[in-house]
């Protein structure tokens, strides 16, 4: 990690002092990195929200006692190390000296303090909801046991949700303490202009050094063509999830780069199956057979995106290729429309956030679901707006996708399908099935591979035909930005780290 310093001295004075051995003048590098993304956070409370865009910026201020490296390996995090006691119990030997962004410095105390509170709180206590109790052995050794044996513990700590919290600073900041985060990440928290911009600035205290880049900006523009002109202009220098319109025009222009892989995400169509007539099996499995998932990923992915037969992707531990993939099949949806014995038209709705690409996939299935006698009126909701409606039920259907954070499929199915996650933790189509929940539990406490992959694959068969939710494509995840960037690397869950980032001045 390094930056090449500009020299102050032109022509013959700079010649002159490379060639005497003369020292460089810095005429001032700059320190200012600003990242546009499509969605202001919701609240930097790790354990109040689950959103991505929240999770983005909670990834420079906080850190998880493990981490996860870019082959989606666990790497020591604010743990140095840690052992495997016995099948229900690990102790984490938690390094030494490392500060919270209020002074404080980091000891066992916290680490329990943030799991108990974690465990406490209905919208992320899925992911931890397995621990038993945490134990604090002395100022720095914590001991984590669980219920059961639960295979996936170490990627569930990887998650941002389980970042550590400052008992001091959520105390003193109470209810208030999503708008004043203080964590022991790279980056510490300076301001919120609410719906515009969140500023960071780096932390001199970081365990691994204060970063080469002193001030991040996270801006909010919504629109996708606004976040590549600006990154076009120079407004931004980094803007997350290029539209797939304009990223030839980023990639091929002179001065910006663009990258792009395959993510842990997945993009689908919820259904609130507690109202009629999507409570009707037959109705949301004509709804599948009506969708052309292929006309979806080529009109608003413009390719980048694989057609999915399951919840989560091929790059998730857990994934089955043997589940169901819908074909539109208009014949065999009317079919099943009929057989179902509701009346159509049926009058509906879809809601969707101010996501321009949700927003088409939306007019894409509106077409499509006409041919079968279901007339969908779109509403289209603010970010907050939208995550607090699903959370509530308020909705019959939805756009939304799922990020399959840990690259385990616990975690990308536990959540979506238990009966216990019903609204903000991530059932938002309040589906209960008494079978899947079984399955779902022996998946996570097994710690045999085979019988957790064979839970997994009778699950995804499972959930395609009972149809809660529509699987639509597995999506790959860009980043354009400014050939100038160096050190930046895609986080396959999308939570893209800016630790290590500079700017090389030429």
């Amino acid at each position: 990690m390094k930056t090449v310093i500009k020299v102050a001295a032109t022509g013959a004075m700079a010649l002159a002092l490379a060639a005497c051995g003369g020292p460089e003048q810095n005429t001032g590098v700059k320190d200012s990195l600003v990242v546009a993304q499509g969605a202001d956070a919701k609240t930097l409370d790790p354990h109040r929200t689950n959103d991505q865009p929240s999770s983005r910026i909670a990834a420079q201020i906080y850190n998880q006692l493990v981490e996860t490296d870019q082959d989606m390996n666990i790497i020591p995090g604010l743990a140095e190390s840690w052992t495997n006691v016995d099948a229900l119990t690990t102790d984490f030997k938690l390094r030494e000296g490392v500060m919270f962004h209020n002074g404080e410095e980091m000891k066992a105390s916290d680490v329990k303090f943030t799991f108990d509170r974690m465990i406490a709180s209905p919208t992320v206590a899925h992911i931890t909801n397995a621990i038993d109790t945490v134990e604090i052995l002395d100022e720095y050794t914590i001991r984590i046991t669980t219920k059961a044996p639960f295979a996936p513990l170490l990627y569930h700590l990887t998650h941002t949700a389980s970042s550590i919290l400052s008992e001091k600073a959520v105390t003193e900041f109470g209810s208030d303490y999503g708008q004043n985060p203080v964590g022991t990440g790279p980056y510490k928290f300076i301001d919120w202009a609410a719906g515009d911009r969140i500023n960071l600035r780096a932390f001199g205290d970081f365990y691994e050094g204060k970063q080469v880049i002193e001030n991040v900006t996270f801006r909010n523009i919504v629109e996708g063509t606004n976040r590549a002109i600006a990154l076009e202009t120079g407004e931004v220098d980094i803007s997350y999830d290029i539209s797939p319109i304009d990223k030839d025009n980023i990639a091929n222009k002179a001065g910006l780069k663009l990258i792009e892989e395959e993510a842990l995400s997945t993009s689908y169509y919820g259904i609130n199956v507690t109202k009629a007539p999507f409570d009707n099996l037959k109705v949301r499995q004509a709804v599948a057979y009506a969708i052309n998932t292929d006309d979806i990923i080529d009109a608003v992915a413009m390719g980048a995106g694989r057609a999915s037969n399951s919840p989560i992707g091929p790059k998730v531990f857990g994934y089955s290729p043997d589940a169901k993939l819908y074909k539109q099949n208009i014949e065999k949806a009317k079919q099943l429309m009929a057989e179902s014995g509701v009346a159509t038209p049926i009058n509906t709705t879809i809601w969707t956030n101010d996501n321009p690409g949700r927003i088409q996939i939306a007019q894409i299935m509106q077409a499509q679901l006409r041919e079968i006698g279901i007339n969908m009126s779109i509403e289209v909701l603010e970010w907050g707006a939208f995550l607090d409606g699903i959370s509530r039920g308020d909705h019959d259907t939805f756009m939304f996708g799922w990020v399959t954070v840990t690259g385990d499929a616990d975690y990308g199915l536990y959540a979506l399908f238990h009966s216990d996650t019903h609204g903000g933790a991530g059932n938002r189509s309040f589906y209960s099935n008494p079978h899947v929940d079984k399955l779902l539990e022996l998946g996570r406490t097994s710690t045999d591979s085979e019988q957790r992959l064979a839970a997994y694959s009778e699950l995804q068969a499972l959930l395609q035909e009972e149809v809660p939710t529509v699987s639509l494509y597995s999506q790959f995840h860009n980043v354009g930005m400014k050939d100038n960037i160096g050190g930046f690397q895609l986080a396959p869950a999308g939570h893209h780290k800016l630790k290590g980032v500079y700017f090389v001045e030429g």
